[in-house]
């Protein structure tokens, strides 16, 4: 898979050099984690450490060890040294953690006495890059890793452990596979076409083509839920002063978390937090009551509140079912222009429950009534900006999930190339080998057979250091 590439060597070229780095988050905690990885890991601990039994390191024995970490006489902490030796690492290196205490001044003392060493502090990313670039991990599978650090919801989690196990990877290497023997057929067509073999180019090869173009873009339907569940999405609510926007922010979050009075214009700032929606991390933000400002306070929270609004992924307009206002058409007017979906929330629906609803409804995506006060329709409310989202509930099972910006934008043109494919059926077998390599490139970019190494540099490094 990888074959072609080796992790960063020594300045003379003799092998892989050897990496350190804190692999902990800094501040005080329990554990503070040293990592190297490389083929003097080992040697280099070795160095500094003295065993609570009086032994060196003797990997052969054991692979957890206690004692001290020793630099120039000087005791620096009691550390757990913890040695795993090449294949069975994350790295597929020589990998030894030092377990000191967890404040910032004994780690970066150990840290700093291995660099002595001659050790190389690693770039951000480098233990995983070397897992992928040594095999272990293909590229999908590395970037799981990332999206597992960073998720905030069950569903991100899932879908992050979806990728590590392969469900990706597996997807796209299927879909190659069989565009590899459609080429090979294609190409046999060109090659030996005098020879007395069986129709090569047959409607048997291209359903094969048309089923994979059909995974290509069953797979590339699933982008933007990935995107989302990997950078979240933001709605804002908006509507006029007092028709209880403030209460459904709090009711959405379970929490009174937004001042709420009888008196319109409360919410001047705007406030903002996080909640789940059919597993996606959504950022719900309380908007300032959309008038003409009476005083430049006011007029200044409604500035930022249509800056809120403009950015959003997705908009809540509440109004007050109770008593209507004719300036309610006027405002989803406003909102249109911001080009986001929007869910109409008919809010105080406790108070009037046959309230009808209004005739410019008809222009947005979903209507809802909703009690703020007593909790009413918050579920229906809830799955109307789900299906806004992502077009539905969260999906069952473990699929396949695209979740990167170059995974979309590689299956997209690889997809593209099977479209200029079936669009010339007839097409004599040279040009048809044209866009079957095409589509397979572009997908050997997703698992990381063709990934150019730009697009490798971007991706690890947006790593923290150590991992």
């Amino acid at each position: 898979m990888t074959a072609t590439r080796d992790p960063q060597g020594d300045p003379q070229g003799s092998g892989p050099d050897t990496i350190v780095a804190i692999s902990t988050p800094p501040g005080e905690g329990a554990i503070g984690i040293v990592r190297l990885s490389g083929p003097e890991a080992v040697a280099a601990v070795t160095s500094l450490f003295a065993s609570s039994s009086g032994k060196r390191i003797d990997v052969s024995a054991r692979r957890v060890f206690h004692g001290e970490i020793v630099d120039d006489g000087e005791v620096l902490d009691e550390v757990l040294v913890h040695v795993m030796r090449a294949p069975h690492s994350y790295t597929r290196e020589d990998v030894v953690e030092i377990n000191c205490h967890g404040g910032a001044g004994p780690v970066r003392a150990v840290l700093e006495a291995v660099l002595r060493r001659g050790v190389r502090l690693a770039e951000p990313g480098e233990f995983t890059k070397r897992a992928f670039l040594n095999g272990r991990l293909d590229l999908p599978q590395a970037e799981a890793v990332l999206d597992r650090i960073r998720a905030q919801t069950r569903a991100a989690l899932h879908a992050a452990a979806d990728a590590a196990h392969g469900a990706l990877s597996k997807a796209i290497h299927a879909m190659n596979a069989a565009l590899v023997e459609a080429l090979a057929r294609v190409e046999a067509a060109v090659d030996f076409p005098e020879e007395d073999l069986p129709e090569l180019v047959d409607e048997a090869l291209w359903d094969g083509i048309r089923d994979v173009h059909a995974r290509m873009e069953a797979l590339l339907a699933t982008s933007e839920r990935g995107r989302l569940l990997r950078e979240g999405a933001r709605i804002g609510i908006a509507g006029r002063p007092n028709v209880g926007k403030s209460s459904l922010f709090n009711a959405l979050l379970r929490d009174a978390r937004a001042i709420v009075t009888e008196h319109a214009g409360t919410t001047r700032d705007l406030i903002e937090e996080v909640i789940t929606i059919n597993g996606i991390p959504v950022r719900l933000t309380d908007t300032a009551g959309l008038r003409d400002a009476s005083n430049e306070i006011e007029r200044l929270g409604i500035a930022a509140a249509r800056e809120a609004l403009r950015n959003a992924h997705a908009m809540l307009l509440v109004i007050d079912a109770a008593e209507p206002r004719p300036e309610d058409p006027a405002l989803l007017d406003e909102l249109m222009t911001f080009e986001a979906p929007i869910v109409l929330a008919l809010n105080k629906s406790d108070l009037r429950p046959d309230a009808p609803i209004p005739p410019w409804a008809d222009a947005c995506d979903s209507v809802v009534r909703v009690s703020a006060l007593r909790g009413d329709g918050l579920t229906e409310l809830e799955d109307a900006l789900g299906r806004l989202l992502v077009g539905g509930a969260a999906p069952e099972g473990h699929e396949a999930m695209v979740t990167q910006a170059h995974q979309r934008d590689s299956l997209r043109r690889a997809a593209e190339a099977m479209d200029r494919l079936l669009a010339n059926p007839h097409a004599s077998p040279e040009f048809l080998s044209i866009d079957l390599r095409d589509a397979i490139a572009a997908l050997g970019e997703i698992t990381g057979e063709t990934t150019p190494d730009d697009v490798l540099g971007r991706i690890f490094s947006s790593f923290c250091i150590g991992k």
